[in-house]
């Protein structure tokens, strides 16, 4: 193997993803680890013989550790601050809204974070680019860099500036499909929902399951998502909709 065949395939400046980000890196190899996925790092070592901890650089993923931690205190305080009324309960509901893969994948599309990537040529040819779980997992990454970089307020404020067209647009609070099919169900006194792996298709890297979820008496409700659990929600979501439930998405 050369090195040209693992050199990362596109992978713009990280110069100006820090410029998105809103942030003056005074190092910016964090923000370069930070898009560097796992793939890259494994050809790296493997070409030249190093361990894990030489070789340029780290993968992402204690990058994301972190962020994942400094996104859920930060939105745990807006919440407060935003919901000054508001029960546990409904908080907790909104805070699993903001943090979920859905919205990390909306913030990663608005910094056209994919440019960004550093990726095997393998990865890059399969799609990585564009895979959701990592434009997710590296948009967390950059949130744990600005907190090694700057601190948390340097995170906070990036956090409130992306997620802030997304704070309130769930009012009441939003409640997950699957919970909000479970309570259909009971106040009817019906069985809990029953949901049927149907299929799994697709490439290693984006998979596609089929659901299938059923409650007692009426007609089942059928759809797809990149992981079990998400095509548990869009098939509730569904058979919310056919028995004319209001659904947030």
């Amino acid at each position: 193997m050369t090195n040209e065949a693992i050199e990362p395939e596109g992978g713009a400046d990280v110069a100006e993803l820090a410029a998105a980000l809103g942030h003056t890196f005074a190092d910016l190899g964090l923000l370069a680890d930070a898009v560097t996925h796992p793939s890259l790092m494994g050809l790296e070592r493997s070409d030249k013989g190093t361990s894990p901890s030489q070789g340029p650089g780290i993968a992402y993923e204690r990058l994301e550790f972190l962020g994942d931690r400094v996104l859920g205190l930060c939105i745990a305080d807006w919440l407060l601050e935003r919901f000054p009324n508001e029960k546990e309960g409904a908080l907790a509901k909104r805070h699993a809204a903001l943090v979920r893969r859905e919205a990390l994948g909306a913030v990663a599309a608005g910094l056209d974070l994919g440019r960004y990537l550093r990726l095997s040529p393998a990865e890059d040819s399969g799609g990585g680019r564009g895979n959701r779980t990592i434009l997710a997992d590296a948009c967390e990454a950059a949130i744990g860099a600005l907190y090694l970089d700057g601190g948390l307020e340097a995170a906070k404020r990036f956090i409130r500036g992306a997620w802030a067209g997304m704070i309130d647009r769930h009012q009441p609070p939003p409640l997950d499909p699957k919970t909000a099919l479970q309570e259909w169900a009971q106040g009817r006194g019906r069985p809990l929902p029953v949901y049927e792996m149907m299929d799994q298709s697709g490439p290693a890297h984006e998979p596609v399951f089929c659901v299938r979820v059923t409650v007692q008496g009426e007609e089942p409700a059928t759809a797809t998502g990149s992981s079990k659990r998400a095509a548990e929600k869009q098939a509730a979501s569904a058979l919310l909709r056919q028995l004319g439930v209001a659904v947030h998405d």
